[in-house]
């Protein structure tokens, strides 16, 4: 069995977000990432989704036999006062879908993870379970859509629906720093900065390894995604992804760190 994830003891949302609308007044009126999270963790607002989740927490893998799955929104993990924000795609079917934290339990997370293992931003480099404690400094990790759709494909719609809990999460943390795992979450970034009312550069940033966008007092960072696509065949090595979170650590101001896995301190 798996412990209960980060999201299930917080404080109880006001009602359940069954639509669009609901998820609009739920993360709007979350006046901390804990309320924000017990939002995100009982939204029911997309039935794709919502039927794609339980339907895989019901009939587990074999080798997750046992297994409880999480089956719901996943909430985003790290501290409140974390300097960078790492954001990704959408929950895996049988990785966060299952454990309840993002990135976590499978070959994605293990990259990633690791990746802040070294840069200084984690205190151990694996991320199996919720209870495999596993504490993150100066960074949280999220995704733009919460739930674990079919084919890691998110619909238009179920992307614009999940929008505003990404627009709330952003607007709680105080990060200025941002790094986006792909395409999908760097479109996502660029999206939440112009609806909090920042102007886009113009041309447009396009995505790229290693590009840095500067809009207003943000600075979005991209990266490719840590999917085995893109690390089983090299596009993606664990050097590059040292390389765009040493640049993240240094764009938010941080200084060395004590140690080779001390989290580095970001100066006020």
């Amino acid at each position: 069995m798996t412990s209960p994830p980060p999201g299930r003891d917080a404080p109880r949302a006001r009602g359940v977000a069954s639509d669009a609308a609901g998820v609009a007044r739920a993360a709007g009126s979350a006046s901390s990432l804990a309320v924000l999270d017990a939002a995100v963790t009982t939204c029911r607002a997309c039935p794709r989704l919502v039927s794609w989740r339980e339907s895989v927490a019901a009939a587990p893998r074999a080798s997750y036999a046992g297994q409880t799955y999480w089956g719901r929104g996943v909430a985003g993990f790290g501290p409140a006062d974390a300097a960078i924000v790492v954001l990704g795609l959408a929950p895996g079917a049988h990785g966060a879908n299952r454990t309840g934290r993002v990135f976590t339990g499978d070959r994605s997370g293990d990259f990633l993870f690791a990746g802040l293992y070294r840069a200084g931003l984690a205190n151990q480099p694996t991320s199996t379970a919720a209870d495999d404690g596993l504490v993150l400094r100066g960074v949280r990790v999220l995704a733009a859509v919460r739930c674990a759709p079919p084919g890691n494909a998110p619909t238009p719609a179920e992307r614009d629906t999940c929008a505003p809990f990404l627009d709330a999460e952003l607007g709680l943390l105080p990060a200025r720093v941002w790094v986006a795992l792909g395409g999908f979450a760097f479109a996502a970034a660029l999206g939440s900065l112009a609806r909090r009312g920042l102007t886009l550069p113009r041309p447009r940033p396009v995505f790229a390894h290693g590009s840095v966008a500067t809009v207003g007092d943000r600075t979005l960072v991209g990266c490719y995604h840590p999917s085995q696509q893109n690390t089983f065949t090299g596009r993606l090595t664990p050097g590059m992804l040292d390389d765009v979170l040493a640049t993240a650590v240094r764009l938010a101001g941080a200084r060395a760190a004590p140690s080779p896995h001390a989290a580095p301190k970001v100066r006020p």
